[in-house]
Order: structure tokens, then sequence, then C-alpha cells
């Protein structure tokens, strides 16, 4: 039997309603309606550049016009509803797949532990030593940031942590501590048992079940994907199990095998799809008909490859490109209208101006700036100043 073709434009939608792009955004929002979208999701990405919005409140206001910024704060620091830890970066996950994170755990410390990241951090010290001290003083006096550790060598962010500020990420990374809580975006740090006691002591899955839980819920938020994104997606297994998986799963008819039209005159991808893909394309809601502002960090962006095939947007994350190099911006915002990516913006959040600044704008290749798309810009900005707090906003003449 032929296998059948999906037209992009199919698999974006599965994609875009899979992330919860085609739910009406003006619907009530709630705590429980943003913990079952993050849910939805499987993840949402945190970064502590905040030149607009911090990326994970960006992220939720675009799918939700009543998020508040509280929702997500109260889901992660007081109902531990969510846990931060890495997807393929930092990020908020849903605290019932904490099970997941225990591979990784062992898999990040012995990492950690062999990586040139180990001598340049404790270089001069005993690493090991500093780790247990660090531990030690958490266990016995509670939660503790970085700054509570005190170390005579002056050392700059990042690349130059002192020990102690890499013993915390070392234990975080291979499950120890957990994040309680974030004052001003900085971590604060308890033992895991004690942040997540319910999780923490549940077994640890096997390979298989580990492999299983990896692709089956990441082929739920890809719609349709190739083995690798389905590794990709989560970072938590390897492109050789995803490929058995597929193969496996496919044979016992438990996901589909299609072909991907390129959209471009290209030889069709072979790709896997949800087995009810062609009753999910018909039980979505209509495209909510608004210009959306995405977040550089959101899902549907994160794989520039795979946003490029499905939309043929061609994305670049130009925030640690040096100024004089850029193309388009700092941290520049896709513009999302309807199911396609139209554009993008630099915006800049003037806070002792009260102002949200548009310092340029672009629209994509045959796209015409209509009366109706501007206007509709227009009202995407005004929500975007509402939601973080400008009492003014000024657009690109």
């Amino acid at each position: 039997m032929a296998l059948p073709i999906l037209p992009m434009a199919s698999a974006r939608r599965l994609f875009l309603g899979a992330q919860g792009l085609l739910e009406d955004p003006a619907r009530r929002t709630t705590k429980p309606v943003v913990a079952k979208l993050i849910a939805q999701m499987g993840f949402v990405q945190m970064d502590s550049i905040n030149v607009v919005e911090r990326a994970h409140h960006l992220t939720l206001h675009s799918r939700l016009d009543g998020y508040e910024q509280l929702h997500f704060t109260r889901l992660l620091e007081q109902d531990h509803a969510l846990f931060e830890h890495w997807t393929h970066d930092a990020s908020a996950i849903p605290v019932d797949w904490f099970q997941h994170w225990k591979p990784r755990f062992q898999r990040d410390r012995a990492r950690l532990e062999q990586h040139a990241w180990w001598q340049h951090h404790f270089r001069g010290v005993d690493g090991n030593k500093v780790v247990a001290q660090v531990l030690e003083r958490i266990r016995h006096e509670g939660p503790l940031m970085s700054a509570d550790f005190e170390h005579p060598e002056k050392r700059g962010p990042w690349w130059g942590w002192k020990p102690q500020k890499a013993a915390l990420d070392f234990l975080w990374r291979s499950g120890e501590l957990a994040i309680l809580r974030r004052v001003h975006f900085h971590k604060v740090y308890d033992l895991a048992e004690r942040v997540l006691p319910d999780h923490h002591n549940l077994p640890e899955p096997n390979a298989a079940e580990h492999v299983q839980w990896a692709c089956a819920s990441a082929l739920q938020r890809l719609g349709v994907a190739s083995a690798k994104e389905l590794a990709d997606f989560w970072g938590a297994i390897d492109l050789d199990q995803a490929k058995a998986w597929c193969e496996c799963e496919a044979q016992a008819g438990r996901i589909a095998r299609v072909f991907l039209d390129s959209g471009d005159g290209a030889q069709p991808r072979p790709a896997f799809a949800l087995p009810d893909w062609e009753a999910r394309l018909h039980s979505f809601p209509g495209t909510p008909q608004r210009t959306r502002l995405l977040c550089p960090f959101d899902p549907v962006l994160r794989d520039r490859a795979r946003a490029l095939r499905l939309f043929g947007f061609d994305y670049r994350f130009e925030a640690f490109v040096p100024e004089g190099q850029r193309t388009y911006g700092y941290f520049v915002l896709p513009i999302l209208e309807g199911e396609r990516l139209v554009g993008r913006l630099d915006p800049k959040f003037h806070r002792n101006q009260g102002l949200l600044e548009i310092k340029g704008l672009w629209w994509e290749p045959g796209i015409k700036a209509t009366r109706a798309r501007q206007r509709s810009l227009e009202e995407a900005v005004a929500r975007l100043a509402t939601f973080i707090g400008a009492e003014a906003y000024s657009l690109p003449p």
C-alpha cells in the first residue's frame, strides 16, 4: 500500500495544534489552564534575557491573552507542579515527568566529572571536596544561592564562575539539588528530596520505559516528525534509540509511516505521524485570525531547520552576534499570522520611560504590508505592551 503524503500545510497545522496555537487565545485563563498548556507543549524554555520580558512569560502570553506572570510563578515555586531542568536548554517541565530526568542526572554527573568544565571551574581546588561542602551547607542551613557562598578570588560571570557556583550547578544537573525558587532570576537551591519529596523517591524508569516516554511524548507534541526530531525534542535519548522505536511502533501499527511533501518540488521526506493524524486535522478549531508575536525560544522555533522546512522561515537568534554583524537585531520576535510566519520585529522595552519601542520591522518576501496586516500587527504590539506594563509603544514609520 502506498504511504500517504502529508501536505506541508497539514504538517504545520498538526504542529501548531499540538503546541496550543490553534486554540482561542482569548479564552478564560486560570492557573490550571496554564498548567494544562505547558503539559500540552511539553515544556517552556527559560532564559535570562529580559530586553522585553522573560522568555517563558512571552511564550505563554502568545497563547493566552489573560496569562499573568503569577500563574507561572505559583505553579513552579508554590505548587511545585513544574520543575526546572534541562531539555535542550533550561526549561520548566511538568513534575509528573521528573522520573524521566533520573537517567539524565546519572548521564550528566558522569559527563561533567570527565569534561573540561570540571577542570576549569575547580582549577586549584579539590572539586569533590567543594561539592561535598556545598551540599552539606544546604543540608544543614536550608535553601541557598550562589551569593551565599564567599570566595576570595573575584571572578566574572559565566565561564569564570567561582567553584561554589559550579558545585551548585553540578549538584543541580546531577539531581541532588533542585531549584526551589528564583530571586531576581537568581536560582535558590535546596535538596531535591525536600523540594519534590513525592517525585524524588519514585524509581528510575528502565531503558525501554524511558525510550517509550521520550518518543511517544515527543510525537504527541510534534504531530509528524523524523526519528531525529523525536530524539532532539527532549535531548533524552540518542538517534539510534529513536530509530529503533519508530520502526517497532510502525510495524505494530501504533504510529503511521508517511511522506511529508516538501512543498517546493523536492522529493517527499519519510516521516512518522500520530496514528490519528487525519482525525486530528479535522478536530482542530478554526485558526485564530490574529497576529501574534512569538518568543525567540518558542517551541515552534527551537529547531531552526524544522522551522525552515515547515514555515519557510529562516530564523537566527542574534543576541550573541556582534552588533555590527546582526542582520535584524538583538532579540527579534517572529510574527505569526494565522498559521504562517510572515515577518519579524526588533523590540526594546525602555522601562524607565514605560515605552515599548519597535526598532525594526521586516516582512517576509512576498508579504505585502496591507492596511489590514499593519492594523493586526499594531494590535499584537499593543497586547504585548499591556502585558509587560508599558504605558506606550512605538512602531517604525
